[in-house]
């Protein structure tokens, strides 16, 4: 039997991510539209969202944060190409994420002293393989795996290397230790629910005096470059974006911040997002044929949360035929109008992908569960 309870908002899609309850077109009144973003005005916008950025996520005074185009993405490959090379580089990996920043590293930059340590999809790898010697890059969050760092801990404090950290679905539903990172970069589009396109990147002092000390052996893309002449483009952390950014982008990114402040900032995001993952667990638990792909319970995203099909039916099938049937349940739950776009990435075992951080409604996700039990039993042969 079809259930009867409906979410009042299907979007569970891991990026872009469901807007703040109640967001509408309104929201974005006040966006500082048909003028220069280097206006006074513009400038203003830009730099409210850094200030408020670092007051919610509590980023330490002498951290700079900066806008940057390509969203996590661009923000990432700024730090890759900027400040990688003086040192021996540790890549972790356990999902396509991660998998990119080690192709870049050895396949673009072909950096020799580089290593890839990494874990199947549903792990993590080995964190105490880590030399403090070297530059680390790694996902706080793996996305597309539902698998994450259970805590800054592993990472020494001594370490002579910069830690580096695509923070982009775990900044804002996640504590993150920043004395422990050196650059942390994030998007607008995950836990927020703003627009896409833009990054954010947040350095400490240790990655801005490797910025003003090195000089890689690679031309420098216009887009990457955040010094001059041996030093910190400073305007570039006071809101002088690099290129020409969205003001509408700009004011809903605003527009969710000033929410976050609304329901008590980090500590209220946290609360929701862990409401959330809390619902998904309590129904996992009593559903047999689901499980988490993330295999300890310590390492499983509250945002990006990833779940296969456990029964002996689904776990006979042919690889193809667990794609098919996968795709055939998110299929249903979208021609219904119940959830959109939670079918598993497309690199990850065959499942489903819910999206359960702060923007979400908990009330939504109970009343979307049951309907994945309707879906897969329409799906399951009798």
């Amino acid at each position: 039997m079809k259930p009867h309870r409906r979410p009042d908002c299907n979007h569970f899609s891991s990026g872009p991510c469901a807007k703040r309850p109640g967001w509408s077109l309104a929201a974005l009144g006040d966006a500082v539209i048909g003028r220069s973003h280097r206006s006074r005005q513009g400038k203003d916008r830009l730099a409210e969202v850094i200030a408020l950025s670092r007051r919610i996520l509590g980023v330490p005074d002498d951290y700079r944060i900066g806008i940057v185009p390509g969203s996590d993405t661009g923000a990432v490959e700024m730090a890759l190409w900027s400040l990688l090379g003086p040192r021996p580089v540790d890549l972790l990996a356990w999902e396509s994420f991660g998998d990119t920043w080690v192709a870049d590293v050895l396949k673009q930059l072909k950096l020799p002293a580089a290593r890839r340590i990494g874990a199947a999809y549903g792990q993590l790898p080995d964190l105490g393989a880590v030399d403090p010697a070297h530059d680390l890059v790694f996902t706080w969050n793996g996305t597309t795996s539902g698998v994450r760092v259970p805590d800054g801990d592993w990472i020494s404090d001594a370490r002579e290397g910069l830690a580096i950290c695509d923070a982009t679905s775990a900044a804002f539903a996640m504590a993150l230790p920043w004395r422990k990172l050196d650059v942390v970069t994030w998007s607008w589009q995950k836990v927020l629910g703003g627009e896409a396109a833009h990054g954010m990147i947040a350095l400490s002092p240790r990655a801005v005096e490797r910025l003003e000390s090195h000089v890689p052996s690679w031309p420098m893309p216009k887009l990457f470059r955040m010094t001059a002449a041996a030093k910190l483009t400073e305007g570039l952390f006071e809101g002088e974006t690099i290129n020409t950014p969205s003001m509408l982008a700009v004011e809903d990114a605003v527009d969710g911040l000033k929410w976050a402040e609304s329901i008590g900032g980090l500590d209220g995001l946290l609360a929701r997002t862990r409401a959330n993952f809390a619902a998904i667990e309590r129904w996992v638990a009593a559903t047999p044929w689901i499980e988490f792909l993330a295999e300890d319970p310590a390492t499983r995203s509250t945002t990006s949360v990833c779940l296969v099909f456990a029964d002996a039916w689904f776990r006979g099938l042919a690889p193809d035929a667990q794609a098919k049937a996968a795709k055939d349940v998110a299929a249903r739950l979208e021609a219904e109008g119940v959830a959109l776009d939670i079918g598993s990435y497309r690199d990850a075992p065959a499942g489903l992908r819910l999206w359960a951080g702060a923007t979400v409604e908990t009330s939504d996700i109970e009343a979307l569960l049951p309907w994945i039990d309707w879906a897969y039993g329409e799906v399951r042969p009798a």
